[in-house]
């Protein structure tokens, strides 16, 4: 098994603490007083400060247009509605709701993009049968 590590930059390490952390629930790495490492859902990601990255809603996904460029992760579908149901307790702005797309068809999925405190987007998947994730 392979883990993806991704990094990128955030303007506010204490506010990316906050979100990542407490919101997310994702465990914290190492750090220093420029970045921090965390636990992305069995994936590492690395917060750098810094001028986060352009993003602009130029996707076009189904009837919606997506946030670009943005990063995720595929999540069983319960652990997805976990935490779309924790994200809505911490009352985070979805730019797309909790939603399935693709119903019926191959790689039907729930889907749900936010933003980090610094903008950068973020899209969750969750997967009723991971073994379709790659499906046409």
């Amino acid at each position: 098994m392979s883990i993806f590590h991704l990094a990128y930059h955030v303007d506010d390490l204490t506010k990316a603490r906050a979100f990542y952390r407490d919101t997310l629930g994702c465990p914290e790495g190492r750090s220093t007083d420029t970045w921090v490492d965390y636990n992305f859902f069995g994936h590492q990601i690395s917060l750098h400060l810094g001028t986060p990255f352009l993003a602009e809603n130029t996707g076009k996904v189904g009837k919606h247009m997506v946030p670009m460029p943005h990063l995720g992760v595929i999540l069983p579908m319960a652990e997805w509605q976990t935490l779309a149901d924790r994200l809505a307790q911490h009352n985070v702005h979805f730019e797309l709701d909790p939603q399935i797309r693709f119903a019926g068809q191959p790689g039907e999925q729930a889907t749900m993009f936010f933003r980090d405190p610094a903008g950068n987007p973020i899209e969750i998947k969750g997967f009723a049968d991971m073994t379709t994730v790659f499906d046409t």
